[in-house]
């Protein structure tokens, strides 16, 4: 929006003796542009798994955090949750594989990018470190470089070991692969019901276009719950 300017008259002999005599020059003032305080850093993760209930507009996914294997991406996460900053984001995204069987690719919520919700970006943690794997049910992080990923995550609908890192290639991104730091404990049918939800022939950029949904599924909230006894991934 464009500022609005207000004038205000000025009196005949203000203007008379503002023209007879030199104008003082005025006092510049410079003053800083206010500088946004820097989040907390966020606590460490515990060493173990921790349960999380992600509650949509289609229902609710409960996740296995796992501060054990993946630290620095489930210490990340869980701080997004403690400070609420995923409450009323959405899941915007559903890839759809163009190959094997249905439900075949993952679904994407975060985020993206939005000032007052965003916290620095984090370490990456490789599967060739972590020992997990893109398994069905698994949670891993978006990011672009390798150590780009902040707020936004996917869930796997199937397996897709494809994204895990590769040592042997000769692709730095792939040699990165993506970081898995958590696994689906119940809640794939509403993971399939989001990734089932229609979606946009147009929105979305490059690779993504045809894979937004519209409209996006609401994420209502997000906090810690205990976990089931069992713990054993959910598969669709």
């Amino acid at each position: 929006m464009m500022g609005r300017f207000v004038f205000f008259a000025m009196p005949l002999a203000a203007v008379v003796l503002a023209v007879a005599a030199p104008a003082a020059q005025p006092r510049v003032v410079h003053r800083a542009a206010p500088v946004p305080p820097r989040p907390a850093p966020c606590p460490a993760a515990p060493a173990g798994e921790v349960g999380v209930a992600l509650v949509t507009e289609a229902g609710t996914i409960t996740v296995a955090i796992d501060g054990l294997h993946a630290p620095a991406s489930a210490a990340n996460f869980l701080c997004y949750v403690d400070r609420h900053r995923f409450d009323g984001i959405s899941f915007y995204r559903a890839m759809h594989l163009a190959w094997g069987t249905p439900p075949n690719g993952l679904i994407q919520a975060g985020v993206q990018g939005h000032p007052a919700r965003v916290l620095p970006p984090i370490a990456h943690e490789p599967t060739s470190q972590t020992g997990l794997s893109h398994l069905a049910g698994a949670l891993s992080m978006a990011r672009f470089a390798p150590g780009t990923a902040t707020g936004d995550f996917s869930i796997l609908l199937s397996d897709m070991t494809g994204l895990d890192a590769d040592p042997k290639s000769d692709n730095p991104d792939l040699q990165a692969g993506y970081a898995v730091f958590g696994h689906v404990v119940a809640g794939m049918d509403v993971a399939r019901r989001i990734w089932d939800a229609p979606r946009s022939a147009t929105k979305g950029d490059g690779f993504m276009k045809g894979q937004m949904l519209d409209p996006p599924v609401k994420l209502l909230s997000a906090r810690r719950v205990p976990l089931p006894v069992t713990g054993a991934a959910a598969h669709p």
